[in-house]
């Protein structure tokens, strides 16, 4: 499995009135590591955007362990689970300065032509990428 992390600083705005991040802001830490972990394997969300790919998510799924807070330093883990003929799938972990896990999640999206918005097969490129790591 191929995986990525990365760190994020919890800001003011990514919470609620007692300082923990509320639950709809996981989904942007969630992108924020798809989008690296591809970029880390030379694939860009706007190179396939302007070759007429776009990858919205139709599953996510997130189990809250512990609450992530106010100016925590979170380190988000991104792993490559699957793909298919025109899905990809996800499993994520986002711990605390202290190691502790918070969060655990799994996303799945499927490549779709954005002249038809239609599923479609991955570019080549893609697939290559994806094969070859």
């Amino acid at each position: 499995m191929k995986e990525h992390e990365f760190n994020v600083r919890v800001r003011y705005a990514e919470t609620d009135q007692m300082g923990v991040v509320y639950h709809g802001n996981y989904a942007q830490y969630f992108e924020m590591g798809r989008v690296e972990w591809l970029r880390n394997i030379g694939i860009s969300y706007k190179w396939m955007e302007d070759n007429g790919i776009m990858l919205p998510v139709v599953s996510l799924n997130i189990n809250y362990k512990k609450p992530a807070r106010y100016d925590d330093l979170l380190r988000v883990k991104t792993i490559f689970k699957s793909q298919t003929s025109v899905k990809i799938e996800f499993d994520y972990e986002i711990y605390n300065e202290q190691g502790e896990l918070l969060t655990i999640a799994n996303s799945i999206l499927v490549f779709v032509n954005m002249k038809t918005a239609r599923p479609t097969a991955p570019p080549e490129y893609v697939t290559e990428k994806l094969l070859n790591m």
